[in-house]
């Protein structure tokens, strides 16, 4: 199958999609809680960490859902449409809390509009994350396709990280109207994004034959195939665990970039300058990751970009003591290092789900597409909960919009650990699986034998 030039634009585009969700709930949800809505950081927390719940329950079915439209029809695109009409609805009403709501009910209307959004956003990403095994056929092809994404993907949050907190400063002294008016730009962005890209599948190519359907099974048989994909495949199973860790890590350092900005900086626009600093390198690196795993293989590429990270978020920590300008050069090295965990991780799923379907005879992409952002999602998700766990064990004091306060240094401190100890802990974590996957260029582009291999029993690699 050749890779087609509209193709690579077309899925690279959803990016702008995928990395304005991702990107800015978690650099402004929790901070519009606890310092706009009057939610303390402890049910702050506990309302982002229900919302990943759901994630986890509803991705593995949509993963089988969009494995049986796919037996159906050859391709994935109804549920995309789906995700990609609703979504911006929900993204907005999740910053259109009505005045005069308690904190315990505005926490309520955030959940209830953000469990929609998120259930939306999975409709169209579960799918998207299972297409590039369908989309490209080699090794490099997929890492071809992957780092076109990641490079949009960067964009993307570079346009939300950055754009988010400005059009937020348009409300002025109504931080409400400010965050209202974020939201309704950002939900026209991520809904063209998205519906854009639900066309893909077009641009490649006639759809796929059609094939027998699978059997219609019940709720629990989805999780039990996502427990058994994380059995039976250890690439899988170590990509993953490896991707989540990173995900905590990441989460945690985005979700308090506007505390950082705030309480340590004394410059509530001063998170514009640190993702400009954490994005602005990956958009110039992130092309020369790609080249690094086709010299020296992907999973090398990614050990280097998880070590680098580890080392810049480390170099964060006297920001407790010397809190100053020079935060952004180390800031900057975390972006460099941000790019290749992002595009490396993403250009092997598709070899690991490729493999899968080669040894087993069977295509599971769309359940792979569905524990993977199952995962994906729980670990930011979870990464902002160590956030509100270390902000509220230090005495983080929250507040209504306009009311002033005064921190703790005790939260200070616990502000900075969350932004530089923490992640490069889980950075350094996250090598231990990545050392065990086990999957190189020549599993995937020559397979020595076709059916089951040692990679994919634990049992006999152990």
């Amino acid at each position: 199958m050749t890779l087609r030039r509209g193709t690579i634009v077309r899925y690279a585009v959803g990016s702008v999609g995928t990395g304005g969700f991702a990107t800015l709930p978690g650099l402004v949800l929790v901070f519009y809680l606890t310092d706009t809505l009057g939610v303390t950081a402890a049910l702050a927390g506990l309302l982002v960490t229900a919302a990943k719940v759901w994630d986890v329950l509803i991705d593995p079915v949509i993963g089988a859902a969009s494995d049986r439209e796919r037996a159906r029809t050859g391709r994935r695109r109804r549920l995309m449409v789906v995700g990609g009409l609703a979504l911006p609805v929900f993204f907005t009403l999740t910053f259109a809390v009505p005045a005069g709501l308690s904190p315990a009910a505005a926490a309520g209307w955030v959940l209830l509009a953000f469990l929609a959004a998120a259930t939306a956003f999975s409709l169209f990403q579960v799918p998207y994350i299972a297409l590039p095994a369908e989309l490209a056929s080699t090794y490099d092809a997929r890492t071809r396709l992957l780092t076109a994404r990641v490079v949009v993907l960067t964009a993307a949050i570079l346009l939300f990280g950055g754009g988010g907190p400005a059009l937020r400063a348009l409300g002025g002294d109504d931080e409400r109207l400010g965050y209202l008016v974020m939201a309704l730009a950002a939900a026209l962005v991520l809904g063209a994004a998205l519906l854009v890209s639900s066309t893909v599948e077009r641009s490649a190519g006639p759809p796929a034959a059609p094939r027998p359907l699978p059997p219609r099974v019940g709720i629990a048989a989805h999780y039990r195939e996502g427990v058994g994909l994380l059995r039976t495949s250890r690439p899988f199973r170590t990509l993953l665990t490896t991707f989540v860790l990173q995900a905590l890590a990441t989460g945690a350092m985005l979700a308090g970039a506007q505390y950082v900005a705030t309480w340590v900086l004394h410059d509530t626009a001063a998170v514009t300058f640190l993702f400009v600093a954490l994005v602005g390198p990956a958009l110039v690196v992130t092309p020369a990751w790609g080249t690094l795993a086709r010299r020296v293989g992907k999973e090398r590429a990614f050990r280097l970009a998880s070590g680098l990270f580890a080392v810049a978020a480390l170099a964060l920590l006297p920001l407790a003591w010397a809190p100053g300008a020079w935060v952004y050069l180390p800031v900057a090295l975390a972006g460099a290092a941000y790019a290749g965990m992002q595009s490396l991780p993403m250009a092997m799923l598709p070899d690991v789900i490729a493999h899968d379907a080669r040894t087993t005879g069977t295509d599971r992409a769309g359940a792979f597409g569905g524990v993977w952002t199952a995962g994906e999602t729980t670990g930011m998700a979870l990464g902002t909960t160590l956030l509100t766990v270390v902000l509220a064990a230090t005495g983080y004091v929250e507040s209504t919009g306009g009311q002033s306060v005064t921190q703790p240094a005790a939260a200070v401190l616990g502000i900075v650990a969350a932004f530089s100890v923490l992640p490069a802990a889980l950075a350094a974590v996250s090598l231990l699986p990545l050392g065990r996957y086990p999957l190189r260029r020549r599993d995937v582009d020559h397979p020595a034998v076709p059916g089951p291999t040692r990679a994919d029993h634990p049992q006999e690699t152990s």
